[in-house]
Formats: structure tokens, sequence, C-alpha cells
């Protein structure tokens, strides 16, 4: 596949077939060395030639093969113009995301006690494959509640503060989720798993800010140096899986209903103004609000454990929610697009959000300083926050990169990990890893992941994202 270099952190590749506009990677020529042969760039070909696709079909440089689109794919689609939604472009885990709080404690406060915490959040909070059992079992009433009002049902039932909206993208829901859009098999496999971290690359992390990249805007988001902050990364369960690949299928009649020749099945879509699309956007959003669910109600067992572990009130542990954002979805949103405003349908699959300052979907307090931005790398090395910029919203549709990006599958980690003492490699890193399994550790271990500085650093010369402030892990709770 012919790749062009436009500067030192953008590729393009020029349209060919049936491609309807070029395809675009942010990465270093370190990056796209890694890139080796993953075949996501012919994905991101493959998405340029969906139809209403807008400007480029993009990808970030935590680029890796993925379902349909790459992982780290960005592409909007005009919705006057025929443009569809693909299920592959959101992902089987809808909604996908990480939350970032702070605290008032310092290295110095939890360094001696960093394993009775550790042990108390792993054991407060479940993990691993079918992990359930965090909240009680709902009747089919609140059920639809969860699934409709997002965050603000947990919250309501006394999971968080009704502070904790604010920091959450969408205050924590998309609107107009329909339940009735949902399968039996999907609302079954997820509810009894609300609360939970799941397994894979979901963790829970205990992490110190060992840098300070812009002041003014750390004091923005309450940051100091050596200050201890948490991360949770999880998403839809079981449900968001279901849906999924239920609307797989569905979409892969409707595009053969509405005559879309997909280069690859896994392209599966329908305009969004069919009745197909406007199913699967329900029913996403059905998922996108049980995920703020579950990540809320994570948070609220983490805050509890905390408190209980280190005997502090909640104005002592000041566990405030910094933001919450998620990297698997799809928005509809208003972008510039040649000079005229378009209602788009933006997909984000592996990618978050990039807001510039004063856009109305940010927080209040973020207005000047643009949106939070969270990018965790691996679990021995490094974890960012940023912020969005206006070269976002004019070159990316108001998008960045979310994690480091794969570099190994989970069967050579495997592999490559028998025979090793991996939880005495992680001590050498500094630090702590609870899991249910040693597979679990193996398949997560930092050498399946791109460092997440050169990622982040991309952004960075890009314009695309700023630097804040960066985080090292000191535990961490696996599934």
């Amino acid at each position: 596949m012919k790749l062009n270099k436009i500067t030192d952190y953008l590729w393009e590749i020029p349209p060919s077939g049936s491609m309807n506009v070029p395809g675009r990677i942010y990465a270093s020529d370190k990056l796209m060395e890694l890139v080796g042969d993953d075949k996501s760039p012919e994905q991101v070909a493959n998405v340029a030639c969906l139809p209403g696709i807008v400007n480029y079909s993009l990808a970030m440089p935590d680029i890796h093969w993925g379902y349909g689109f790459p992982i780290g794919g960005v592409a909007a689609f005009d919705i006057a113009q025929g443009g569809v939604i693909s299920p592959g472009g959101v992902g089987y885990d809808i909604n996908c995301g990480v939350r970032l709080m702070r605290t008032n404690l310092f290295v110095k406060d939890i360094q001696s006690r960093l394993k009775e915490i550790l042990s108390a959040l792993f054991y407060a909070v479940p993990s691993g494959v079918g992990s359930a059992g965090a909240i009680p079992k709902l009747n089919p009433e609140e059920e639809r509640r969860l699934l409709t009002q997002g965050a603000r049902w947990a919250i309501e039932n006394g999971y968080g503060y009704k502070e904790d909206l604010e920091h959450i993208e969408d205050n924590g829901v998309i609107p107009g989720a329909d339940p009735a859009m949902v399968s039996e098999t999907a609302i079954k496999r997820g509810l009894p798993q609300v609360g939970t971290l799941g397994s894979g690359n979901h963790f829970l992390e205990i992490d110190k800010v060992v840098e300070i990249y812009r002041p003014e805007m750390a004091r923005v988001f309450g940051l100091e140096m050596d200050m201890i902050v948490i991360q949770i990364h999880s998403g839809s369960r079981g449900l968001g899986y279901q849906i999924c690949d239920d609307y797989v299928r569905k979409l892969l009649k409707a595009a053969q209903k509405y005559g879309i020749n997909l280069p690859d099945r896994q392209l599966a879509c329908a305009p969004v103004d069919s009745d197909e699309g406007r199913e699967y956007l329900v029913a996403m959003a059905c998922a996108a609000n049980y995920a703020w669910v579950n990540r809320q109600v994570m948070m609220h067992l983490t805050r509890e454990s905390l408190m209980k572990t280190l005997s502090m009130n909640p104005r002592e542990l000041g566990a405030e929610l910094i933001y919450d954002i998620c990297h698997n979805i799809a928005k509809i949103e208003e972008h510039d697009v040649g000079g005229v405003k378009k209602k788009l349908c933006v997909h984000r699959k592996g990618a978050t959000r990039a807001f510039a300052p004063h856009h109305p979907a940010i927080p209040r307090d973020y207005q000047a300083i643009g949106q939070p931005v969270l990018v965790p790398g691996d679990m021995g090395r490094n974890s960012f926050l940023c912020v969005g910029t206006e070269e976002a919203m004019k070159n990316t549709f108001g998008s960045t990169c979310h994690g480091a990006g794969r570099v190994a599958s989970r069967s050579a980690m495997l592999k490559k990990s028998q025979g090793k003492n991996l939880y005495k490699e992680m001590e050498a890193l500094g630090v702590m890893v609870m899991t249910k399994s040693r597979d679990a550790l193996a398949e997560e271990m930092p050498a399946a992941y791109k460092d997440v500085v050169d990622v982040v650093e991309v952004m960075e010369t890009a314009g695309i994202s700023k630097k804040v402030a960066r985080f090292k892990p000191l535990g961490v709770i696996k599934g």
C-alpha cells in the first residue's frame, strides 16, 4: 500500500479503487515501523470506501488491527448525504473508557500501606472474566431506568455525588436510549455485571503525579507533584458485546438492502438516517449509558474502600472526579466541513474527543483550557492527562489518541511469558499488581504495548492535544 509522508508526524494514503477520501495516519517514523505486518493501514483505506465519509479516514498513533475499523480509527459521515453508522467503527466494548480521580493523598501517605490498600480495592471491585455481584439484582423497571438515565441512575441510587455528573462526557448519558432495541440476551448478559472491571486490558490503577507540563492547567485540575490519582478503565461488559454482535448481523443485511458495497464484511453498516441505523444508535446509547453506570459504581466502591482502609472521611480523602471519557463510540456532532457546518456521525474507535477551549460540551470549570483527554499507557510505564485544541477541531473532528496501542497479540505474550515470574518483573518496575490469573497478567505486560510517551508526543507535536501531566503506576488491579 502506498503511504506518502506529509510531515514528521503525518502520513497519507492517496485515494485508489473505491476510496472516497484519502486515509491519514498520525505517527512518527518509529511508530510507523512498529505497525510492521499489521494490516491496520488497509483498514484505514477500507473505511475510506464507506458512503458519506467526509475529509479523511483517520487513524491515531496508537493504531493497530481491529474489527472492521482499526483501533485508533476516526471517521465522520455526513448524515444528509447518506452517511452511515457501523458497529465496527464503535467496537464490541461500546463506551469502553477511562475515568480519572484525584485525591488529597500523596506518595508518602500510602507508600507503607500500598499492599493493604490494593488488597482492599481488589476485594471491593469485582474483576476477571464473568465477574458479577457489585450491586443488588434489579427489577425490569430499574433495568430500564439504568439503561436510559446512565450515570444519573447510579448517583440517585447512592453510588456517588451529583457533582460527579459535571465531569463525565455528556454528563454520563446519551439521550434517546431505547431498551426495546436491545435483545434479551444482551440484557441478561450485562445487568449482573454492573460495577465490575471485567478482563483483558481493563484495570484499576493507583498512580502518582511525576511530571507537570502546564502548571496553570494542572492547577485547574487540582493536581500537584507526587499526588495520588486513581484511573479506572472499563466499558459495557457483556451487554455492549452482545449489542455489537446482534447489530453486526442486522446491519450486514441492511448494507445489502441499501446497495452498499463493503470492502470488508466487518464494516457492516446502514445509513444513519434509516430504520436500521436509528435502531443501532439507540441500542448503542443503552450500552454507553450502562458503561457510565459501570464506571460510576466502581468509582464509588473505590472511594468507600479507600475511606475505610485509611479511616478517612470524604473531605479528608478528597476523592474528586477529574473526568470520564469514552473511546469506543459514535456521536452525532456538528463540525465545520469546507467552511460549512454539517451534522456528522463521528465514529471514534480507540480514540477520544479532544474538543477545543470554549466548546459547549466541555464542563464549565474546564472551558478556558479545553476538554480533558485521558491517555493511559501500559501498567509498567506512564499515563497522561492532556487537553484538546483548535487544531483537533480543524483536522481530526476534535479527536485524539486513547492509549498506547498493542504491538503484540495476547497469544504471543502468553508464549513469551512462559517460565517467567511476572509479578517479580513488575515489582522491579516499582509496580505492585493483583490479578485473578497469571495469564491475564501475561497478556498485558508492558512489552505488549507501544510506549505511550511516543504516542502522546505525536499528538502534541501535531498540535492535536496538549500534555498537562504525566502519571506513573504504583499499584494495578487487572481483570
